[in-house]
């Protein structure tokens, strides 16, 4: 009763004003929108105003199908997987390919979040934005495969753990190297993100699935540890769809280049080579910071985990199918104006360029 009283004495003094009991007492919505202002203008990089534009239809239908991947890496087989059946030293070197694999599809998460904040930002059709959501939820998965193989043959793994004997000692040692060069990565990556157009990012981004479904596609066929080979399977699908976006992607968007936009493309076919080269073929120098000991100790840890069934393949057969998928994209770009690069450690002619650290933009 008190605060009625309290209420109804500040309406008698003018304090508070309620809604009028009657309707056509209600202001005029005309009479209102003569005094409209309009807010100031939106900041470059805001993600408002928010739209939902579509331009690419397929981009939302492959967003659709990719609603339920149809597996999650804690129903895989992983009961099958009894570290007792190998070795120490083949533990040691299959967690080594996983921990080297995390290197690429452990960055995916981060890497694709943060491109998926620059479709806001920029302001891209709502089927690319939803398409990327989709992908970074894909490589979280991808990366808890890695996790999950690792910490199952080497708890505390990658690193840690004590390894036993020298082999492991190595091991944990190379992947300490390529973790540092993962570093020297991410930090190219933040720089460069914000700086190119989407046909540039689409199609690095291209690179890194046209490379990532060839390596998950020969690991698939050649692994005899069950749990592994459904991991493959899993994966290798993702990256199919994930190439599916790509491509739908660029078909609108390569007609458009300007010569600036295919020259840079160049460069980064290049540099994605380069990196990428880390887990599909050889690191080269150009990029990779290795001491003289993480290339013996590579390929004693690979022969290993080859041994131990994982379907790791030789160099030769990866330097084949590496040049395969380069050359698909060498079909793809060359129609659209874009100079393919030289990359003759695997026999593909092209042209010379440059490599800069700073322009790295593929991601795996």
């Amino acid at each position: 009763m008190a605060i009625n009283s309290i209420r109804n004495a500040a309406q008698l003094a003018g304090k508070i004003k309620t809604p009028p009991s009657n309707p056509s007492e209600a202001p005029d919505p005309v009479k209102i929108l003569y005094g409209v202002k309009n807010p100031p203008p939106f900041t470059e990089g805001n993600i408002f105003p928010l739209e939902w534009e579509v331009k690419t239809p397929k981009l939302m239908q492959i967003y659709d199908s990719a609603r339920d991947p149809g597996w999650a890496p804690n129903r895989l087989p992983w009961d099958t997987l009894d570290p007792e059946a190998f070795t120490l030293d083949q533990r040691y070197a299959l967690a080594y390919w996983w921990s080297l694999l995390s290197v690429f599809d452990s960055s995916g998460p981060a890497v694709f979040a943060r491109a998926m904040i620059h479709t806001y930002e920029t302001h891209e059709e709502d089927p690319v934005r939803k398409c990327f959501f989709s992908v970074t939820r894909d490589e979280v998965n991808h990366e808890e495969i890695c996790q999950r193989a690792i910490q199952k043959l080497t708890p505390g793994g990658p690193l840690g753990y004590e390894p036993q004997t020298p082999l492991g000692k190595l091991a944990r040692n190379n992947v300490l190297w390529y973790y540092h060069n993962g570093g020297r990565y991410w930090e190219g990556f933040k720089r460069g993100v914000g700086k190119y157009p989407l046909a540039i990012l689409f199609t690095s981004f291209l690179m890194g699935e046209v490379a990532a479904a060839t390596l998950f596609h020969g690991m698939y066929q050649r692994t005899t540890i069950p749990a592994f080979k459904e991991a493959f399977r899993c994966v290798g699908k993702d990256e199919a769809r994930h190439m599916g976006i790509c491509l739908a992607v660029l078909d609108r968007l390569l007609p458009q280049l300007t010569d600036e936009m295919r020259a840079q493309i160049t460069k980064q076919l290049r540099a994605g080579y380069i990196f990428l080269s880390g887990i599909l073929y050889q690191p080269p120098e150009q990029f990779w910071e290795l001491p003289d000991t993480w290339r013996p100790a590579h390929g004693i840890l690979e022969d290993v985990a080859r041994e131990a069934g994982l379907g790791v393949l030789s160099d030769e057969e990866r330097r084949e199918n590496w040049r395969a998928a380069v050359l698909k994209m060498k079909g793809l770009l060359e129609p659209h104006g874009v100079a393919f690069p030289a990359i003759p450690e695997i026999g593909i002619d092209g042209e010379t360029v440059a490599f800069d650290p700073d322009d790295i933009i593929p991601v795996f």
